[in-house]
């Protein structure tokens, strides 16, 4: 402020000040010094606002009520039966995912039972981790056979101790059991609050093995199971609630609303957190017209003149992107109405015009469909590029479908089955069987002509074998004896050079090692990629066994 006040003009250096005043024409714009005040004050007031004012301070705590749920999967043999696609297990895995993403409120706990139980995590808020066990849990493990629910209500006591309330939610089969008295009387006691899950269905359904094979008794009969219900007496006795499985998550939002409505939640440690009102505006606003003002009478006519063409080139560019936004959402609404009104010629036109981004360049490629140009629509299918799932599943159900309609049936069929990667669909499903089905008569019919041709020419083959046998038995018989001198000579050259050959191979196998050959070596490569990262289990010991006739 001291050197904007006494620095001096260059003229002032040469000229008295009333010498100045007469010399000086009046300047309608302000001077130099006044300005540098004004860009000094427009410095103090910003730093103000860094500084970030405020009022009105205040302390306030927020208090977190959770409740507490195990989760156990049966992992018996009868989770592996193939009534519920792919199989029960493997549907029980994708309900405890969908579980933990719908548990926002409760802390979670996740067990195995078969003959035993074994505890995959205790009581955690960390779901993202619960997620990565969940997802490496191999449900090609080979458990004890049995059903011990009566150890998994054992396990869920000692992972809730510290809660007065406790919550089982049971992905199962029903288990073994006809009655369940012994585990509703333990869960009464402990304050267990069952929720069964119900997985498969009551038709009979045959076990489906890792191997491929089915689980069959001593005698050789195929062992069939059904969804036991007997289950259901389990839960409505210990002031829980019972529910057959479905596709939709309806079943699992049922469970956790009565769940929250029941349960009396443990308080978490109250969070601390500071309230109040920002006042920086104020300053900053402040030093921002006072900053105009010393910028608008610059003495500069040529710098002026140029800022004025800046602004005013910005303007337009601005208002041309601006009118260019304009024009494309126009665009996407003539071409969504032609859409819908099957005008699917008009709404190509209107869809190339914004075809920038994946998801116009998508419809783009529903319009050539329509239109039945299956060759341009392939093409766009193929352009469009995109992180969410959920249209890079459409896109591949669609390019399914294209392939189809340009009778490319075994791209169709990798479509499908890349779609279905990401999101397990009936109608994908369906078209997958239809063009499996498909290629196989494709297949049955090449084969028939094929075999039907291999029999004439046997038929052919064995007639002329016959006339030919007739007339070259009589120079057989000049030949053989010839023949017989020729071959004693070869063949007792032929052994000595296989005896040196064996003698060589010999000396090359000890010299080198054993090489995997290019096929093996892939396939082992191919099965270390699908190795999973193993996951520990702890096992619970149990104070009651599964002494079941019927194991599985």
């Amino acid at each position: 402020m001291f050197l904007i006040v006494t620095n001096k003009d260059r003229f002032q250096k040469f000229f008295s000040k009333e010498s100045l005043i007469k010399l000086s024409i009046s300047n309608k714009n302000m001077n130099k010094t006044t300005r540098n005040i004004l860009l000094f004050i427009t410095l103090i007031l910003m730093t103000i606002a860094l500084a970030r004012p405020v009022m009105n301070e205040k302390e306030q705590s927020f208090k977190q009520e959770i409740a507490s749920i195990v989760i156990a999967i049966d992992v018996s043999k009868s989770m592996l039966a193939t009534d519920v696609y792919p199989n029960r297990l493997t549907f029980a895995k994708q309900k405890l995912l969908n579980l933990i993403e719908l548990s926002k409120k409760n802390a979670l706990a996740v067990t195995l039972f078969g003959k035993n139980s074994f505890i995959l995590s205790p009581v955690t808020q960390d779901f993202n981790s619960l997620k990565i066990l969940v997802e490496n849990l191999n449900t090609g493990l080979n458990f004890d056979n049995g059903s011990n629910i009566f150890s998994a209500l054992e396990t869920t006591n000692k992972l809730l101790k510290d809660y007065k309330n406790k919550n089982l939610i049971l992905l199962t089969d029903g288990g073994n059991n006809q009655s369940y008295e012994k585990e509703i009387e333990y869960a009464k006691q402990n304050s267990i609050n069952i929720y069964t899950l119900a997985v498969g269905t009551k038709k009979p359904a045959p076990i489906k093995l890792e191997n491929g094979n089915f689980l069959t008794k001593e005698d050789g009969s195929i062992i069939t199971v059904t969804l036991n219900e007997n289950i259901k007496n389990l839960s409505l006795g210990t002031n829980g609630g019972y529910i057959e499985s479905s596709n939709s998550n309806d079943d699992i939002k049922q469970i956790l609303a009565d769940i929250d409505a029941k349960s009396s939640k443990k308080e978490l440690e109250s969070k601390k957190f500071k309230t109040y009102t920002e006042l920086f505006y104020y300053p900053l606003a402040f030093a921002i017209f006072i900053l105009f003002i010393a910028f608008s009478s610059l003495p500069n006519l040529k710098k002026r003149a140029l800022k004025t063409l800046l602004t005013f080139f910005l303007l337009a560019n601005f208002t041309q992107q601006s009118k260019a936004f304009e024009f494309d959402f126009k665009n996407i609404e003539k071409a969504n109405k032609y859409y819908e009104n099957k005008d699917y010629k008009n709404a190509i036109k209107e869809y190339e015009k914004v075809a920038k981004t994946p998801e116009a360049t998508y419809n783009l490629a529903n319009s050539y469909y329509k239109n039945s140009e299956y060759d341009k629509a392939l093409k766009t299918y193929k352009e469009v590029v995109s992180s969410n799932k959920e249209l890079e599943y459409k896109k591949l159900h669609n390019l399914g479908n294209t392939y189809v309609k340009l009778n490319d049936l075994q791209n169709a069929k990798k479509m499908y089955e890349n779609a279905l990667k990401i999101k397990e669909d009936k109608e994908t499903r369906e078209n997958l069987k239809k063009v499996e089905e498909a290629l196989n008569k494709k297949e049955n019919k090449q084969n028939k002509p094929e075999n039907q041709n291999n029999k004439d020419d046997k038929n052919k083959d064995s007639q002329e074998q016959k006339e030919n046998k007739k007339n070259s038995n009589k120079e057989q018989k000049n030949k053989e004896d010839k023949e017989d001198k020729e071959n004693k000579e070869k063949e007792s050259n032929k052994n000595q050079q296989a005896n040196k050959t064996q003698e060589e191979n010999l000396e090359k196998t000890a010299k080198e090692p054993k090489k995997i050959s290019d096929l093996e070596e892939k396939k082992w490569l191919e099965e270390l990629q699908k190795q999973k990262t193993p996951v520990l289990l702890k096992k619970v010991e149990t104070k009651s066994e599964d002494n079941s006739s019927t194991p599985w």
